[in-house]
Formats: C-alpha cells, structure tokens, sequence
C-alpha cells in the first residue's frame, strides 16, 4: 500500500496491471464520508481505510474526510488508526454512496505503546518532508517543567529545532527566527506563544488533538513565515457525553469541560488555565501589593448542519500579568476567534471557508508618581480564506484557494498616568496592510514508487499606512540620516506581489524504504524587530515598507527514510540548505523602543543555513522514544557588520542532541527521562579593553559581531507518571505525574556579562546568568471522568 500525505485521502495502488486498469474504467463510483472516534466524535485525522482485495487506500484530511473512487463492486473495506481497533466493513457499491466510521479506543494493548498518532509507515510512504507529528498521549508522559505539560518544550526534543536558552520565548527551526514560524491554532495566527517569559507555551494540552510542525516541503496554501509551520488543531468537544478533565501541579491549575449541545450534531468544549504565584504573594504583607500571574482560556464549538454542511467557531484567549508594587508593571496577551464552514459539494469535492482575527498586545509602565506612565502596542489580523480538495482521481489530489489579511499595527502609544509626570504623550504612527494569495497544489502517483506534490502561491502584500515616510543615506553600519520625506495617504506606501513554487518527490526505494527532495519558495511580509539575543514581549510587529523589504528563502531538502521490523523502529536522515536574503539586524547600540526613526538603525542582508538531521525512534513495546541529532550551521551577511564578513547568527548551534525514553514498568506505572545537549549560542564578547580615569572599559575590536559562544548546554530530567488503579466500570480516572527538571544541577548559561571586579576596579570579570542553577523537583495530580 501506498499512503498519501496525512490531511487528504487519495487511493494509492500498488503495482497491479489489473488494478490499475479496473481503476480507471468508466464504471467508477466514489465512497466518501467521516472517520470519528466512537466515544467522543472527534474527527480521527490522518485515519486510513483499505481495500486489501484491490490494493489501494488512503487517509482522512484535517475534519476527518475522506473519499475514495473505486470501481463499482462489493468490497470489504477496513479502517485503522493507532491506538484504535480496527473495523471491516463489507459495503455494495453500485453507486455514490456516504458512510462515516466511528472507532473505537483499543483498551487492551499487550507490549505496545506508540509514539505517534499516524500511520506506523507514514514517515516512508507520504510525500512529505521534514515533517513531525506529535501524539499528546505521548507528550503527557514526557518529564515536565515544574509539573506543566508543554507542547513548544517537546517541539525542541524534535530535530531541526532549537532554542536560545531556558526562558527564550518561542523556538528556532533550522536556523531561523522565531517569527519565521507561523504558530496556527485552528488557524488563527499566533503571534506570541509564550507565558511567563518563555518558560512555557500558551497551548493548554486539555485542548489540543493534533499537532503538526513543518519544516521543509510546506504546502503551497500556507505562507507568510519562512522556516516552519507549526499547526495545532483543537479537540471539538464530546459529542456523545460530558466530560471533565483537569489538573493542580506546582504553578497553575487547569481544567476542561467538554459535552454534547445535540448528540452526535453538535458539542463544546471550554478548557482554562491559570497559575495562582499572585495567591501566595497577597499572603505575604510585604508582597501583597505585587503581581505574577498567566491565564488562558480556550473554547470550541461545532454544530452538524446536515450531511454535507458543519459549522466550527473557536477561539483563545490568554494573558500574562506581573505587577511590582508602584515602580512597574507589565502585561501581554493573545486573543484569536476563528469561523469555520466545512460543505462537501460532492463525494470528490470538499471546501472549506475560515474567517478569523487575532490579536498581540502588550503593555508596560509605571502605575504613579512623577514617572508614571502607560507603554502600549499591538498588532491586529483579520484573515478570510476558502480551501477546496479535488479527488480527482485514485492518481491525483488537487488542492486551491484564495486568502486574504488585513494587518493593522500600533507600534507604541506612551501616555501619563499622571498630570504631575514627567512623560509627555507620544504616539508612533499606525501602520496598515493587506496580503492577498491564491494557490494551486497537485499530488499525484505516478506509478507504484514515484509520488510527487506540485504547487504554486502567488502572493500580494501592499502596505497602505498614513503619514511620512523616508529614505535614508549614510555609512552602513551607523545611523543613517532621513531625507526625501513624503506623505502618504489613499495610495500604497509599497507593493510587493511574489510567486512562491513548491515541489515534494518522494521515490520508493523498497516497502519500508524511500528518497524524499523538497524545494520550497517563501516569503514573509512582516518582521519581529528584536535587538536582543532571546525575544522578549515587548518586541515590535513591523510590515515590509519602501526600506524594510519582505524576507525570502529558498529551501532544499533530501531525505532517507526506513523503517525496521515491521514499523517498530523508523530512522531518518535529512539534508537541507537554505538561502535567505533582505535579513534584519542592527546598527551596534540601536535603540528599538520607541524609535521614530527606527528604520535608520536597521541592517538588512543574507543569510544561509545547512545541515543534516538524524531521527532514530523506537514506536512499539514497553520502551519507547526517540533520539534526534542535528548538525548544522546558520550564517548572516550584512554590509556595516563585522567587516561585511559571514558571522554566525544569534540562532546558530552547531550539535544539537537530544535522548527521549519512555519506559512501561506496568500498566500502571512508567518512567521517562529527556537528556539534551547544544552547542552554547553565539553572542558578541569584547576582545580588548582600554583604561580610562582608572577604570577598565571593556570593547569588542574589529568589529566583530557574535565574536564568542556561551558554555555548551546541557541537561537531564527524570519523570513518572502513576495512574489510579483501574476499575472499567468507574468513569473517574487520575494520575500523578513526578518530575525532576535538571537533576544534576547544571548551572546552565543564558547569557554573559561583564562588570569591574568590586575589590579591583582596574580589573573586569564575566559573569554568567543562568535562569534555572538548581535541581527543580514537582508533582501534579491528573483526573478525567
């Protein structure tokens, strides 16, 4: 069998004559319909069905729908998904005909645990490159941060990603920035997907089905970012009875409520989350009048229209909060609402149509007093989309659409809280623009080995602000000077349209082995103006303008995938190069906050990025895990830095290794433990210094940039998940999960400084920071019912 990539359903024949022939006679009919679970009916994405007899079957896309087109004749069809018992089903086919599947959860595994909510062949027999899925039954077991189950930290245990350091918000991919991902949540953008500085990600696992992180071969109907797609899907809520599930652990509390509206027609589901740091502050008298605290809420729902019709509205909503006392204050938040409409025109024909905003905004000040002050901004996404799938074919897919955004910006609008403060207002000038793209994607079999994805983007992006804009001139590398001001109000400050081609091949070498290439074309629109190592909340949304250009990649890739031992073990390697241009820095000591001339501290240059990934992971028995090792370099060239010379970026690491195990000890018990190491990341040293009035004053000679690397990072953690004991006729169900966070107290480096030595001022000293310097133990306690 020959499966297709997870998200659409498409027969796939082997090498038959018969088959082949039978399969484009003029008696076709198609089967269509849903695959669900049994007892919550959440959609079953990437669940196959088979038709042994003919050789041919596929997979259901991200609803849930599949289609099949079959000769007319009586078939015996079955269904799977891991983790699931397997259905068989004999069906007449005499003409069109719907009929959806609800599996049922396969209670008795004996020596089995898997890893991965897919197809045990899919990372062999799909078209995909570079693409890893992440089960959340899996991610549950995997040792935690002070007890918080999180998805972003088990995305960096995957090869190819990466991190800046312990509290860095977000994650790298190959080499890139953290704005180069685009962060969906039922298709919502997120724009910041962090709490508590980074420490953790704003994905509640109560409220996640499905996740998927791209990094090479990326659809043609996504765009905007150019190193990743992370797309995270929502469960839909029970639709066959309520359920309850939740958790206390060492820093937050969380808690689900899913159920019916109409059974099997409609349902919700509402989870939230909140730490409760500011609970014990009150408690404190001395600490009573600060702040620390996140929540988030995440809600769903979903009602049947009828047999071809369904309706889904979600939406998150999330914020961090810190307030010192009266000397500062800061807070920011996501909030996304997304409108779904699915209709089947069809047995071969699906469409789907998205509405949706989202919305990032921060905030920092001052409460009082003669330096009170209010710090704000925020970016603004309205999108609307329609994607349609063409099963043309037991050959070929065709997936199109058209989308488009309307981006409102609000770089920073500072007001007094105050009469008697010394700030005075200041608001920088709003900024406006719209994307627009269409696009057409084929996948088609030609043959029994050969697979390959065709596809093209066209893009547009206008940026349609009001007020004066500038050019610059001067020397690279130092302030520039604006001149030719001009005035901008109902034409296009700048247009920008791009065509965007993507290709994935995949050539099957035996029934376990094939080659996969990739060749990806991005570009993106807007930019994260960050000036430091690791992004923080208050970093600055900015779109492209006459100065700031959008950003292009061209990636390649080429992959050896096998599986061993009838899918228990699957091992990869990955090649990819990447060459990017009109990459931002700064000017040495550029100010980004509140800069009405920022773009005459920007650099803009080239960047390239290489490397290979090994993936090693054992999927069944009672060990399971994975062990992931990236090697890999990421480069930037800009005319004014480091003598116009390549110089490592701020996101390179050279080895990057990390060890994930999982082990069974009984059906109640089992243990984990993640070890990883990294190359420390680069960062810029002075290399000499200079005496003035008695005081040494560091420098950094030659004008080098990201001269030095911090310490290598390193790490183990140990975890054990115990659940109650089991009693099948009791709905009630819980756990505790134990961990221990760096359990050899590694004193591990964000980040260096330099300071004069307080008994010797003539002499400086480093100093290293590190966020976490201690062992970190915790527990939770986990229920459903």
């Amino acid at each position: 069998m020959l499966a297709l990539v997870p998200g659409t359903l498409l027969a796939q024949e082997q090498a038959k004559p018969s088959t082949t022939k039978a399969s484009r006679s003029a008696g076709n009919v198609t089967l269509s319909g849903y695959l669900r679970d049994a007892a919550t009916g959440e959609a079953l994405i990437g669940a196959s069905v088979f038709v042994k007899s003919l050789g041919v079957g596929g997979t259901a896309n991200e609803y849930g729908f599949y289609s099949l087109t079959l000769p007319k004749g009586s078939y015996t069809f079955t269904y799977t998904y891991v983790g699931y018992a397997p259905t068989e089903e004999t069906l007449e086919l005499t003409g069109n005909l719907t009929h959806s599947i609800k599996l049922n959860v396969q209670r008795v595994q004996t020596d089995e645990v898997l890893v991965l909510g897919k197809q045990p062949d899919q990372n062999v027999k799909s078209v995909e490159t570079g693409v890893n899925r992440l089960d959340m039954r899996q991610v549950k077991l995997v040792p935690a941060l002070l007890g918080e189950v999180d998805l972003v930290r088990n995305i960096q245990l995957l090869p190819g990603v990466t991190t800046v350091g312990e509290g860095a918000t977000g994650f790298n991919v190959r080499g890139g920035g953290i704005d180069q991902n685009l962060i969906l949540m039922d298709e919502a953008p997120v724009y910041n997907s962090s709490h508590l500085f980074g420490l953790f990600s704003v994905f509640n696992p109560d409220a996640v089905k499905d996740l998927k992180l791209v990094k090479g071969g990326i659809p043609a109907a996504y765009g905007g970012r150019l190193s990743s797609l992370l797309d995270i899907r929502m469960k839909d809520g029970n639709s066959q009875r309520l359920g309850v599930s939740g958790g206390i652990g060492v820093v937050s509390s969380r808690l689900a409520v899913e159920a019916p509206i109409v059974k099997d027609k409609s349902s919700f589901i509402v989870a939230g989350r909140r730490s409760y740091a500011d609970v014990f502050l009150k408690a404190i008298p001395e600490q009573k009048n600060n702040q620390a605290y996140f929540y988030d809420l995440s809600a769903k729902a979903n009602y049947t229209l009828g047999e071809k019709d369904k309706l889904f509205l979600s939406g998150y909503f999330g914020r961090d909060v810190f307030k010192f006392g009266d000397l500062f204050q800061n807070n920011w938040g996501n909030a996304t609402g997304t409108l779904r409409w699915n209709h089947v025109f069809n047995s071969r024909l699906f469409m789907n149509v998205t509405t949706l905003a989202s919305k990032y905004d921060y905030a920092l000040g001052i409460p009082n007093g003669s330096q009170g002050f209010e710090w704000r901004s925020n970016i603004n996404d309205y999108s609307a989309k329609a994607d349609f799938e063409f099963f043309q074919s037991p050959q070929s897919t065709l997936r199109f659409g058209v989308s488009g955004i309307y981006y409102t910006f609000q770089p920073g609008h500072v007001t007094p809280t105050e009469k008697s403060s010394i700030f005075r207002e200041l608001k920088l000038d709003a900024q406006r623009a719209t994307e627009w793209a269409a696009y057409v994607d084929e996948e088609r079999q030609f043959g029994p080995s050969l697979s390959v994805q065709l596809g093209l983007r066209v893009s547009m992006f206008e940026n349609r602000s009001k007020g004066t804009f500038y050019d610059y001139v001067g020397e690279r590398g130092r302030q520039l000077l604006p001149i030719n001001g001009q005035q901008f109000e109902g034409k296009p400050v700048a247009s920008y349209p791009n065509l965007e081609p993507r290709l994935s091949m995949r050539y099957s070498l035996t029934e376990s082995a094939s080659l996969k290439a990739s060749y990806n074309r991005m570009v993106q629109y807007i930019h994260l103006i960050s000036n430091t190592t690791a992004a923080t909340p208050l970093d600055v949304w900015l779109p492209s303008t006459r100065n700031i250009k959008p950003e292009h990649a061209d990636q390649v890739s080429l992959g050896y995938f096998q599986n061993f031992k009838n899918n228990a073990y699957e091992a990869s390697v990955e090649v990819f190069a990447k060459r990017m241009d009109n990459q931002i820095d700064y000017i040495n000591g550029a100010n980004t906050l509140l800069n009405t001339q920022l773009e005459s501290e920007l650099l803009y240059g080239q960047g390239r990025a290489y490397g290979a990934e090994f993936f090693v992971k054992k999927a069944e028995g009672r060990l399971t895990g994975w062990v992931s090792y990236t090697l890999s370099r990421s480069e930037r060239q800009v005319d004014g830095l480091n003598r116009d010379k390549w110089y490592a970026n701020k996101y390179d690491k050279t080895h990057v290794l990390a060890v994930v195990g999982v082990y069974e000890l009984s059906p109640r018990l089992s243990v984990s433990s993640t070890f990883n190491y990294s190359t420390g990341v680069a960062t810029t040293y002075p290399d000499s210094r200079f005496t003035y009035q008695g005081l040494q004053v560091p420098v950094v000679g030659d004008d080098a940039r990201n001269n030095f690397r911090v310490p290598a990072y390193h790490r183990l953690d140990l975890g054990a998940t115990l659940k109650g004991k089991h009693n099948p006729d009791r709905r009630w169900q819980s756990s505790w999960t134990f961990s221990v966070y760096n359990v050899y107290g590694r004193r591990n480096a964000f980040g260096m400084y330099f300071r004069q030595k307080a008994d010797n001022p003539a002499q400086t000293e480093a100093v290293r920071m590190s966020m976490f310097g201690t062992v970190l133990p915790s527990i939770a306690y986990n229920f459903n019912f």
